[in-house]
């Protein structure tokens, strides 16, 4: 216990991102975290020297506040004690500024829209948070809970797996779970036809990845399930979350990649985008 001392919450009043918050509460409790909460004003790009800009900045601090006097009722009916904060400028820059700011472990967001477009691209705020964040990430989707019972980690055998792979073995060894440790082999098909040694080589390669996680899990007595498939990698990781009934997925991210690179959509961003729960991205 007690890997995340000071978590950071975003809001904007949505459904989604005040479950997410209630999430948060239940982590903090069984961590012994501090939460602060945060809603942000996005930047004013009018005409300044308009008389009325003073109504238009109240407008627009409105919901702000909105959000955070119905993440405080949250808190008193859960009985949590937070500290809110209104922050005013671009959303991530604001909240990773904030989350450092304030020393936090753990950022946590909500992730909301179903449609096709928005499973690509999560989300800009939320995307782009995942992308420049020094610090875990830990997106909750909306109607699912935040469970370590059954831990999925997902491995590219990177040394960003690593990180990953470290924390939910920490995680499933505290709260007594289970690990499923899958690996994906994505290539394209024609490599079939014109070299099926290396995709022999891939998934042997794969499974050794799954098999070091089994094998250091087993040192502490945590079960673990190995599984390595053929296809997308965030299909792969998906699919096997629902199949397994997973309650988290675990992953790296590769860095801070650029916002080109998230929009084009990373394993990542599309795993968040697909996810049946909530997704920990360990970025330390």
């Amino acid at each position: 216990m007690g890997r995340y001392r000071k978590i950071l919450v975003a809001v904007d009043g949505s459904p989604t991102s005040l479950h997410a918050l209630e999430e948060s509460f239940k982590l903090a409790h069984n961590e012994g975290s501090w939460i602060t909460v945060v809603s942000v004003i996005p930047p004013y790009t009018g005409d300044l020297d308009l008389v009325a800009v003073g109504g238009v900045m109240a407008a627009m601090r409105r919901p702000c506040e909105e959000a955070l006097r119905k993440a405080l009722e949250l808190a008193e009916k859960q009985r949590a004690l937070i500290k809110t904060v209104c922050e005013e400028g671009e959303p991530h820059e604001r909240i990773i500024d904030l989350a450092q700011a304030e020393n936090c472990d753990l950022i946590v967001i909500g992730r909301r829209g179903l449609r096709r477009l928005e499973r690509v691209l999560v989300g800009s705020v939320t995307a782009r948070v995942i992308g420049y964040s020094p610090i875990d990430v830990l997106v909750v989707t909306r109607d699912t809970n935040v469970g370590f019972k059954k831990v999925l980690i997902a491995t590219d055998g990177s040394r960003y797996s690593e990180l990953a792979k470290k924390r939910a073995i920490d995680f499933a060894g505290s709260y007594g779970g289970e690990l499923v440790a899958v690996s994906a082999v994505d290539v394209p098909s024609e490599l079939y036809a014109e070299s099926p040694k290396t995709v022999e080589e891939l998934v042997k390669k794969a499974r050794s990845y799954v098999e070091a996680i089994k094998n250091e899990a087993g040192q502490t007595g945590i079960k673990t399930e190995v599984i390595v498939r053929e296809g997308e990698a965030y299909r792969v990781i998906t699919d096997t979350a629902r199949e397994t009934g997973a309650n988290i997925i675990v992953m790296g991210s590769h860095g801070r990649t650029g916002l080109k690179r998230l929009l084009m959509g990373s394993v990542t961003e599309k795993v968040i985008g697909h996810t049946p729960c909530p997704v920990l991205v360990v970025k330390s």
